[in-house]
């Protein structure tokens, strides 16, 4: 019985890696808000982030995306998404009606998304797992698609 007792615990610990929310954490991502602090995206954890990392805001594939961007903002902000931006590159000024936030280390953040020559999307989910990272322009819809489809999501809608 105790050997049954001792088995049973140590395939507990050894299964409880398996089922944990957070399977593929995020990279932590920096910038100074509006007041001036410091804020990262650990700070939003319950909200998805979507961040956007190109060489320069004048690239073709980062004026793309904040287009396919523009064309779902709506949606996005009734969802509380925050946009991130990081420029690998050259800083400069984003022009759209959608509110960035920019990074404060956009080449740390190319390193730690493992970011391609022009464009990488990354998206966050509310419980903080990386859903998507990809090297293309995403449609608008897909990027909705996929913070309505996250874990966290589909975990609530199970109750």
């Amino acid at each position: 019985m105790k050997r049954l007792l001792l088995a049973l615990a140590v395939l507990t610990v050894l299964a409880a890696p398996v089922m944990a929310d957070v399977v593929r954490p995020a990279p932590l991502i920096q910038w100074i808000d509006s007041t001036g602090k410091p804020q990262s995206t650990a700070a939003f954890k319950g909200q998805p982030i979507v961040i956007v990392i190109a060489p320069s805001p004048r690239s073709w594939a980062f004026r793309a995306q904040v287009g396919q961007l523009q064309k779902m903002y709506q949606r996005f902000a009734a969802e509380k998404i925050i946009c991130v931006a990081a420029f690998t590159q050259e800083p400069g000024l984003i022009r759209s009606n959608i509110p960035f936030a920019v990074a404060s280390d956009g080449p740390r953040a190319g390193y730690d998304f493992q970011a391609g020559p022009k464009i990488t999307v990354a998206v966050i989910g509310r419980d903080g797992n990386l859903d998507y990272v990809g090297n293309r322009v995403v449609p608008g819809q897909r990027i909705f698609d996929i913070v309505r489809n996250s874990y966290d999501v589909q975990q609530s809608m199970r109750r």
